[in-house]
């Protein structure tokens, strides 16, 4: 397996590979997500647009298996700064985590250790103090749910993140056999670094 990091503009010529990568994950529940490629080409620019976006990429030989991205709070999109506007929080001083997405086939090989060793890593050496992201609350019944679902919960509790009840955002997206994109709650994790 190869790793590379790019930082900025540099990630734009990973966009094509990242945006596919993306639609295959998330197409898995909980995200449930119906992909296009036009749309991630659109989401991706917040992170090429920022001096510090990140993205750390695992290939195997010619084809990206796993990536991670993130960017300083103050350049991520409105709905992601809002729920920490509102309570007070700088943001300044948070390094927001986007994805952290791997092909079932290169699971359990300690790379999503790695991704958060390299995300924050980078967040504490440019300064930031507090590291969080987000993950989708589908709520405990829902009907495409499998029944081996295991959240990531206690990864990410290992990992020194606490939920925090009082960040919750929004997201809108096309789900899976759907025509229609609605809004989905999205939760902050939050870690001190």
């Amino acid at each position: 397996m190869d790793f590379i990091t790019k930082v900025g503009s540099e990630i734009k010529d990973y966009f094509e590979d990242l945006a596919q990568l993306r639609i295959t994950v998330f197409r898995d529940y909980p995200y449930l997500y119906e992909g296009s490629i036009a749309y991630e080409m659109e989401y991706l620019q917040t992170y090429a647009q920022s001096d510090l976006g990140f993205l750390f990429a695992v290939y195997d030989n010619d084809r990206m298996v796993g990536a991670t991205t993130a960017i300083p709070l103050m350049d991520e999109t409105e709905e992601v700064k809002l729920p920490f506007r509102t309570i007070g929080l700088d943001l300044n001083r948070i390094f927001y985590f986007g994805e952290s997405i791997l092909l079932k086939s290169h699971r359990g090989l300690g790379l999503g250790h790695r991704f958060f060793d390299e995300r924050e890593a980078f967040a504490k050496s440019h300064g930031f103090e507090i590291t969080t992201f987000c993950s989708v609350d589908r709520g405990e019944n829902h009907e495409l749910k499998p029944t081996d679902y295991r959240s990531n919960d206690v990864f990410w509790t290992k990992r020194g993140y606490t939920p925090q009840p009082n960040l919750v955002c929004e997201m809108s997206w096309v789900d899976i056999g759907q025509s229609q994109s609605t809004a989905k709650p999205l939760r902050f994790w939050l870690k001190t670094i």
